[in-house]
């Protein structure tokens, strides 16, 4: 008869061949049950126990052709289920029609989706507010005419929140014109900050608010005066905290003008003797003039630490080339009398017609302005026009900031030739620190 396969035989079946055969086995295990031994942990593991079987995760579902190339646009849009999609990769890879149609699904996804810069839109906070004014009107609206300002001062602000604080000590070079030649100063692009809010605080002065200067304060309210004396009376080289005193007063300025109302447009806003700009302005002049500043100077801070920064929106620099186009017949006047400037080719009355430059400024904001050359009182007329001159607008405003030589503005130029220099030498004499 043969021997029971589970039964243990031999010398290593529990004893010695001739011991009883129940010396192996379980009391309650019968001769001749099959002995099935339990799992035990190994010397290897340590006495663990076993880790318990991984389950594999299930396979992609079995699709057809037809299925499967339906599939493709969801695929290539990141709609399908985690199951398709995987169904899908890996029909792609042994089907080249599927797989070429994927790729290009996949380009037209990437042309719906285009790249987009970080950075916001300039005009976004303009849209915006619009948006939000069209819906519900200010009870107190700000004046038309401080609009550039409020405008430019908070592009200004924009651009100092994005910079580092590193940033704030990189070296700036303000530049102006002097009679005939362009003179310098080097600072930071604290210092302009600063440079700003002395300026601005003749604004101030003019609506009885309080000096940024303090005691501090010259007696001369030249703006380069103002600036050097608060430049002096810091004992240690300004700092980003100049920018919290200059954002707080030009909101101080729109609040106030705006409760002032449209009364307040013609308040006189002395600036100090300037060879070739008036002694004071008008409210709405000077504060158009402050926006002209302030986007100037960002220019210069935006070059400083390498950040683009865009010209002001195409009305706003529209009213500030129509103020600069106002004040050169005057400058031409002063000019000649400090012999810097061709003589008069005549003498005309107070509202009678003289000999007239036409200024055409190009591009957004630009226009067209007929310059009395003669007399600041003469009246124009395309009749008397000697010359014609034309510029693109940002160049335009980069002359009358002092930043191009009249020699070096690029200006289409047509008629009297001394006229035309005249014209564009008293625009750079606009400029000042």
């Amino acid at each position: 008869m043969n021997a029971d396969p589970f039964e243990p035989t031999g010398e290593g079946a529990g004893g010695s061949g001739g011991d009883d055969n129940s010396a192996g086995q379980r009391p309650d295990q019968g001769p001749g049950r099959p002995q099935i031994p339990t799992p035990r942990s190994s010397v290897e593991d340590t006495g663990r126990p076993l880790p318990e079987a991984v389950v594999p995760p299930p396979a992609p579902p079995r699709l057809d052709h037809g299925v499967l190339k339906s599939l493709l646009g969801a695929w290539a849009l990141s709609a399908c289920s985690p199951a398709e999609a995987e169904a899908v990769e890996l029909h792609l890879g042994s089907c080249g029609p599927c797989a070429e149609e994927a790729l290009r699904l996949r380009d037209a996804v990437g042309l719906l989706h285009p790249e987009e810069s970080l950075d916001l839109d300039p005009g976004l906070r303009s849209r915006v507010l619009a948006g939000c004014l069209d819906r519900r009107p200010p009870r107190i609206p700000v004046p038309e005419w401080a609009v550039p300002y409020d405008a430019e001062t908070a592009r200004l602000d924009a651009l100092l929140q994005d910079i580092g604080d590193g940033e704030w000590h990189a070296p700036v070079r303000l530049k102006w014109y002097e009679g005939e030649r362009q003179v310098n100063r080097r600072t930071t692009v604290a210092g302009v900050i600063a440079h700003l809010l002395t300026v601005d605080g003749l604004v101030a002065l003019a609506l009885g608010l309080d000096d940024p200067l303090g005691d501090q304060a010259p007696q001369d309210r030249a703006p380069q005066a103002r600036t050097e004396a608060y430049w002096t009376a810091s004992h240690h080289p300004t700092t980003s905290g100049v920018r919290l005193p200059w954002r707080e007063q030009s909101h101080t300025l729109i609040r106030t003008v705006s409760f002032a109302g449209s009364g307040s447009a013609e308040l006189s806003v002395p600036y100090g003797p300037h060879p070739s700009r008036p002694d004071q302005l008008p409210l709405r002049d000077s504060l158009l003039d402050r926006a002209f500043g302030c986007w100037v100077h960002a220019g210069d801070i935006a070059d400083a630490v390498d950040y683009p920064y865009e010209p002001p929106a195409p009305r706003h620099l529209n009213q500030m080339i129509d103020l600069a186009a106002r004040m050169l017949p005057t400058a031409l006047a002063e000019r000649r009398r400090a012999g810097l400037a061709a003589p008069s080719g005549q003498l005309v009355a107070a509202g009678a017609p003289g000999r007239t430059v036409r200024l055409e400024v190009e591009g957004l904001g630009g226009g067209e302005w007929f310059i009395a050359l003669d007399s600041p009182g003469a009246a124009v007329s395309s009749e008397r026009e000697v010359a014609h001159v034309a510029l693109d607008s940002v160049e335009f405003s980069q002359l009358a900031a002092g930043h191009v030589s009249p020699q070096e503005a690029a200006a289409g130029q047509h008629g009297d030739r001394q006229a035309i220099e005249d014209v564009l030498s008293a625009a750079a004499s606009l400029s000042r620190m």
